[in-house]
């Protein structure tokens, strides 16, 4: 068997522009994830014919605190109209807000058990336009070298507050590159998260290159995640270490099982 496989076109080709790397990997036979969506020229990228499986779900607004969440959700309204423009099959979201090139940006101060109230409350929220819409959101995992600060950002924030939610228009984007600087311990992590995971995302480490570069046994992870049943999308978030279609097919190859 082999996973839905894709790849995020913003870490690839990077001098291409942005409807030609999605073509590309349509041709590959691979989805394409984005991030900073407005940066790029929507019509062109729809024109491609790729399948967009994962983009950025909202540019402004977080979870932990009530103007923040009404900001999101007021984005989150906005995007899904581009989403459903390009047929993206599910919506990014993080703990926090969007800084430059679409990033996630750290929160400075403490974090209490009322924001924690207030994160569980907007993701309801989120849910309730999504079932409206007709659409999928994700909340992904951080680690805390790349992403210092970053609300729930760990992969047991994100599981937790997912699980307590608990709806289908919410599930997790469950980023193993992240999980593995964070945490450790990924094929027990993807078990605890398998009936909420939306979409795997993959990297190595160190570096944040394709399979086979680092520590990860993704093979192994392959594996463990077709015995458990899941059969959902496998997303790329990686540069490439040497040429961008090497990259990818050691990508397929880790997890063509």
């Amino acid at each position: 068997m082999s996973f839905q496989l894709a790849a995020c076109a913003e870490m690839l080709w990077q001098h291409k522009p942005i409807a030609w790397r999605a073509s590309r990997l349509k041709e590959m036979g691979f989805g394409v994830g984005l991030w900073n969506w407005p940066e790029w020229d929507l019509e062109a990228l729809e024109k491609t014919g790729a399948s967009f499986t994962i983009m950025n779900g909202y540019l402004q607004g977080r979870l932990i605190d009530p103007e923040g969440a009404d900001a999101l959700l007021a984005s989150a309204r906005q995007t899904i109209k581009v989403g459903k423009r390009l047929g993206v099959a599910r919506l990014n979201l993080h703990g926090t807000g969007l800084g430059d090139g679409g990033l996630p940006i750290p929160h400075h101060g403490a974090f209490t058990p009322k924001m924690a109230l207030c994160a569980r409350d907007t993701l309801h929220r989120i849910c309730d336009l999504a079932e409206a819409e007709g659409v999928v959101f994700t909340l992904e995992n951080l680690n805390p070298l790349d992403h210092p600060g970053c609300p729930f950002g760990s992969t047991a924030d994100v599981l937790g507050l997912v699980s307590a939610v608990n709806r289908p228009q919410l599930r997790i984007n469950l980023d193993l590159y992240h999980t593995q600087i964070g945490e450790g311990d990924l094929i027990r992590w993807c078990e605890a998260c398998h009936p909420w995971i939306g979409e795997v995302q993959v990297a190595d480490n160190p570096g944040r290159c394709q399979p086979g570069t680092g520590e990860i046994n993704y093979v192994g992870i392959a594996n463990a995640l077709a015995a458990m049943g899941y059969h959902g999308p496998v997303g790329l978030e990686a540069f490439a270490r040497g040429e961008e279609e090497a990259a990818l097919e050691a990508f397929r190859s880790a997890f063509t099982i």
